[in-house]
């Protein structure tokens, strides 16, 4: 295994992993709260940490990966007295459909998915540690809240000082009676009329959001492990409160490495059902091939801020099919045997790019470099270097979770299609109107139907096994 770099968020910049134990890396992903259907900002932190998680296994690292679900919350209780059914049916539901909605972008399921309504007497334990050394107070009405000023470090991961945030506290804060300081955060929640509650020290009632995530955390991985991941929303309040009131429970450290995958904005603007420019993943994946949305989210590196438009997801799908169409040249010719031979180099350049913060544009451009190579070595009938090409390019496309459909039939869908503007029984149709074109010695109809074809995008190459196409580059 050779060393790799991230983007740390609390420190700021990129450094050098170092693993707590030689060979593994524990990984905690905050999951979804379910109450609806993921949208595509949630696809794009899940697809992110699958690639990345891939990677690193490629690499020979035993990675332990963990993804919560929130299955009591506010919204949850809301959503499902508007329906009119229990909570457990309406969570119930919703972990089946996130779990079908990433299946189908691609993503590996999680080696542990734990649900906060079975680590209540975690959180429980955790609070009550918290009350005990006096960093976290019962309140009148039986609510509990974390004591911001008892932890020194608070606002370490994003940056912000407790009395700059107070200055401002009257306007963006709902400054509660019960509590000593504007930005305490609630640990327990007291019941109310129809909510789910448990017995407690402290009452009857429920968590709050932050200590879930400590708890199921420190509980899968241990009181400090290696990595936080999430999406960059999460960042303030919830992990900077997460980080507060584990290090003030176990005294430990929580984490050694923070990692946020950036914002998806639609058409220039913050995604938000007001603006009525909020997508799920269900409805993105009705006009596109899931595998299209793991590409247009795999070609931007995971910090950044991506744009989604229909016009970026249709380049995407134009662009994958470009992997796709040279794929089915190459097995026209050779069949889709594997060589167990890499080009190492091309290799250690697709793995130097992840090895850097996992900068996924660089890799991708690899990629398009080897399919530019698989392609010359076809047209050339250079059959042992276009067998390395092609296993390489299939070797580094699995690490991504990249062109992993059946070659004929994404390219029949309606997809494929679309990205070539011709049905593959309309190229083959032309082709064999040009094969009796230049039996008949019409060579000026022959030429004519090249040169149609290749206005349309797609690249006709004659070879001693026939003709075969693929799409231009």
């Amino acid at each position: 295994m050779q060393p790799f770099v991230l983007y740390n968020s609390e420190q700021r910049k990129k450094v050098e992993f170092v693993p707590r134990v030689e060979g593994q890396i524990d990984l905690y992903v905050c999951g979804m709260t379910v109450y609806d259907y993921c949208h595509i900002g949630h696809a794009r932190t899940v697809v992110a940490f699958d690639y990345i998680i891939r990677f690193l296994r490629s690499q020979g690292w035993k990675v332990k990966y963990v993804r919560n679900i929130t299955d009591i919350d506010d919204k949850i209780i809301k959503r499902a007295n508007e329906n009119g059914e229990s909570i457990s049916e309406l969570t119930g539901r919703f972990i089946d459909a996130m779990n079908e909605d990433f299946a189908k972008l691609g993503c590996l399921a999680p080696d542990v998915a734990p649900k906060a309504t079975d680590y209540i007497d975690q959180m429980q334990d955790m609070i009550g540690n918290l009350v005990d050394k006096g960093t976290a107070y019962p309140s009148n009405n039986g609510d509990v809240y974390f004591e911001v000023e008892k932890f020194a470090k608070y606002g370490r991961l994003s940056g912000r000082k407790l009395e700059d945030m107070q200055a401002g506290a009257s306007e963006r804060v709902d400054v509660e009676v019960e509590k000593k300081h504007p930005f305490d955060f609630v640990l327990w929640k007291h019941a109310k009329e129809n909510e789910p509650s448990w017995a407690s020290p402290w009452g009857n009632g429920r968590p709050g959001w932050h200590i879930e995530c400590s708890a199921m955390s420190t509980c899968c991985l241990g009181n400090h492990f290696d990595i936080h991941g999430g999406g960059a929303d999460l960042t303030f309040p919830h992990h900077e409160n997460e980080i507060a009131q584990s290090e003030a429970s176990t005294g430990e450290q929580y984490v050694n490495y923070w990692m946020h995958a950036g914002f998806i904005n639609v058409d220039g603007e913050k995604m938000s059902k007001s603006l009525g420019n909020f997508f799920t993943i269900r409805d993105v994946i009705e006009k596109f091939h899931p595998e299209v949305v793991r590409y247009f989210i795999v070609s931007s590196h995971y910090r950044s801020p991506v744009n989604y438009s229909d016009v970026a997801l249709k380049e995407a799908k134009n662009t994958l099919s470009r992997f796709y169409h040279s794929f089915k040249t190459y097995q026209a010719v050779y069949g889709d045997h594997l060589v167990e031979t890499l080009d190492e180099a091309f290799v250690e350049r697709f793995n130097a790019a992840m090895r850097d913060d996992f900068n996924t544009p660089e890799a991708i451009a690899v990629l398009f470099e080897i399919n530019k190579e698989l392609n010359r070595a076809v047209k050339e009938e250079n059959a042992e270097q276009a067998a390395i090409y092609y296993a390489t390019l299939r070797h580094l496309t699995n690490i991504l979770g990249l062109v992993q459909q059946d070659v004929d039939e994404f390219l029949k869908s309606d997809i494929g299609q679309e990205a070539l503007g011709l049905s593959p029984e309309q190229i083959e149709d032309l082709i064999q109107q040009r094969q009796d074109a230049k039996k008949a010695k019409e060579f000026a109809r022959a030429d004519e139907i090249r040169q149609s074809l290749l206005d349309q995008g797609v690249v006709l190459e004659d070879t001693r096994q026939g003709t075969v196409w693929r799409r231009a580059d």
